[in-house]
């Protein structure tokens, strides 16, 4: 270990509880993780478990309901220590017993409620609110007001539930939320609460709801029992479904910083002790859930303020997992702990590896959101794009090698090396071919943004395991038919990857068009006046690469909205991207169709009238079909034989990672 990461295992206490170092694992979603009784399952257990074998100090459950009648959600989705206590503190406790075999803590998160951010699929009943508001998911949803009896028994089983969580041996609460625009929040917030009674008007009666939490949970588990706040301390809202940029001047319409510092010492006066920071609400998603489009340590001047202004421990989250960032922020007294989620999905054992000194062998999170938030808000089990295991620790491991066969792998992207990493952990022979000079495949380009630095980051992860697995690899060896026919192996895997789409213009012989994944890594020798046809992820990425090298760009999409074809984006990371093109001013022509391409100018039509536009490059990005021919060509008879990755579909990497995972571990 480094010298200046010790500070990173020095103990630190949250009320009379001592946390034994400085890592907490942020709450996420339960999903897959709840039994139909709405108990936590046997694989919340391995999930968690894993987690603090891997070194993190304190765990913080997700989300777990404190009630199931107000706000009635369906069975299965979330906890509710109340709805079934017996099978609740059945599994919650042999779960809390094996946490804290490693000295480990943990919390359990308790919602008073989601109120208009409750997905509609959720909900079982009617939907409530601070006031009467329409759901953020579907105009067509109304939340109702709460009544203030209904408040009341909230409180009540919220200690109620807080009372369980000690027996089963929890070490404490977090309160979800006075954050992220749930419910909690939508009392607090006066864009969202017009209330008369006790509970609405100013900022004290706003909070009462939340400060009524804490006191009776106080009363009922005891006042030594610790509960912090998952706290955001601006909403940064611009307007409803509408966030505000870093940087961005607007008028903030949720709760600004000046009253954010004032709220966490209402809060704190009330028993809090301590805050989980972060920012935003689902009106401004992205803060809250940061796509690889931010800075690292996002929340840190933020946090600063607010350790300024409270007594109580501040955590933070907002991609900290970097420890020479997270060690200087404790060290300058910004912070008191570096809470980490996504990057605790793509790898568990983050603590140890830096107490080890191995660093360098953390698998980095991409910050993607596919494996993660964007499977929890369509019903799918939680897990990593990067990380297959996660969510599925026992029964997704890696299998033993029955009999040890040769392995040849062509191609040498993500989908082929994960399948040489897991095939050679495994014990296999394996060796693998590349066409080219270097390993990544369509990662390399994709990872050439400067916001994409997490991509590169794991080529060289990945670079670095199959050189300590001994993995045998051809670089500079493109594969013919006749070899594979002639192999006298075991197993042929084809991860070809994806060639890029083209599509033929009138005039387009006038000029060159360049591709989109050449473009990314040579951005610096196009004109000044760029062009990129397709608005897809790839081009769009592109025209923020290029528009922070100071070119001028327009995008040109033939569908009504950019990046609404091809692979899934996740909401918000697609919300910030739209954003930050047009807040840095990339022209964006959709609903456009190319009528010529000239040398230097472009003919188009958009929404019924033409338009030229000049140009000094034009670049293509209109999609990737699967690179098969040589898959096809093969003799496949008698050969195990397996296609991954694009080759097999061209998706997104999660599904070229976890293809590379499945044929790996059953070879």
């Amino acid at each position: 270990m480094k010298s200046e990461h010790k500070i990173l295992y020095q103990p630190f206490k949250i009320g009379d509880l001592t946390i034994k170092n400085r890592f907490i694992m942020a709450p996420m979603g339960n999903g897959g993780m709840v039994s139909t009784e709405n108990a936590f399952k046997e694989n919340a257990v391995d999930y968690f478990v894993e987690r603090a074998k891997g070194g993190v100090g304190l765990i913080i459950t997700g989300t777990v309901y404190a009630e199931n009648t107000v706000e009635k959600k369906k069975n299965g989705v979330m906890p509710c220590p109340i709805y079934n206590t017996g099978e609740f503190m059945q599994t919650a406790a042999v779960m809390a017993e094996r946490i804290h075999a490693y000295n480990s803590k943990i919390f359990l998160q308790l919602t008073a409620g989601f109120g208009r951010v409750l997905k509609p699929h959720i909900l079982a009943g009617e939907g409530v609110s601070a006031s009467k508001i329409k759901s953020f998911w579907d105009e067509n949803v109304e939340c109702r007001e709460l009544t203030k009896e209904e408040i009341e028994y909230i409180v009540e089983k919220t200690a109620e539930s807080a009372l369980i969580a000690r027996k089963a041996g929890f070490d404490g609460i977090e309160i979800h939320a006075v954050h992220e625009g749930y419910l909690l929040d939508q009392f607090a917030i006066k864009l969202f609460n017009n209330r008369t009674d006790e509970y609405g008007g100013d900022l004290r009666g706003r909070l009462k709801f939340a400060c009524d939490i804490v006191k009776r949970i106080k009363q009922v588990a005891g006042e030594d029992y610790p509960v912090i706040l998952r706290y955001s301390i601006k909403s940064c809202i611009k307007g409803i479904h509408q966030g505000g940029l870093p940087g961005e001047e607007y008028e903030e319409l949720g709760r600004d910083l000046d009253e954010g510092i004032e709220a966490a010492k209402i809060l704190e006066e009330a028993g809090y002790d301590g805050f989980d920071l972060d920012l935003g609400t689902y009106d401004s998603w992205y803060w809250s859930h940061p796509p690889m489009y931010f800075e690292k340590g996002m929340y840190i001047e933020y946090s600063d303020i607010l350790k300024k202004a409270v007594k109580v421990p501040v955590m933070i989250s907002g991609r900290m997992e970097d420890p020479d960032l997270a060690s200087q922020t404790i060290s300058c007294g910004k912070t008191d702990a570096i809470v980490i989620g996504r990057g605790l999905l793509a790898d568990p054992h983050i603590p140890n590896k830096i107490l080890f000194g191995n660093a360098e062998d953390i698998r980095p999170c991409l910050s993607c959101h596919n494996g993660c938030m964007g499977r929890l808000i369509t019903a799918k089990p939680i897990s990593c794009a990067v990380n297959p295991q996660c969510g599925r620790e026992k029964t997704y491991g890696i299998n033993p090698m029955i009999k040890k066969k040769k392995v040849m792998i062509v191609g040498g992207g993500v989908a082929g090396m994960e399948v040489a990493r897991i095939s050679a952990i495994r014990g296999h022979d394996v060796t693998l071919f590349e066409k080219s000079d270097k390993l990544g495949g369509a990662l390399i380009s994709g990872g050439a943004p400067k916001f994409k630095e997490d991509d590169r980051n794991l080529i060289k992860w990945y670079e670095n395991q199959l050189k300590r697995l001994d993995v045998t690899i051809h670089m500079n060896s493109p594969v013919k038919k006749e070899k594979l026919d002639g192999y006298e192996g075991d197993v042929i895997v084809i991860a070809t990857g994806s060639s890029p789409k083209r599509i033929k213009f009138a005039g387009e012989e006038n000029t060159e068009i360049i591709e989109a994944k050449d473009a990314l890594v040579n951005g610096e020798k196009l004109g000044q006046k760029v062009l990129i046809i397709g608005g897809g992820l790839v081009g769009c990425e592109l025209a923020l690469h290029l528009k922070t090298m100071g070119k001028n760009v327009s995008v040109l999409e033939k569908m009504d909205s950019i990046l609404s074809a091809g692979s899934n984006i996740q909401h918000m990371n697609r919300e910030m991207l739209i954003d930050l093109l047009n807040h840095k001013g990339v022209n964006i022509y959709d609903d456009t169709s190319i009528l010529n391409i000239g040398k230097n100018q472009v003919s188009i039509e958009r929404k019924g009238e033409s338009k030229e536009l000049e140009y000094d490059s034009i670049v293509s990005s209109i999609g990737y079909y699967s690179e098969r021919s040589l898959y096809e060509e093969i003799d496949k008879s008698g050969k195990e034989i397996y296609i991954v990755g694009d080759s097999r579909q061209v998706k997104n990497i999660m599904y070229a990672v976890w293809d590379g995972y499945e044929v790996g571990n059953n070879i």
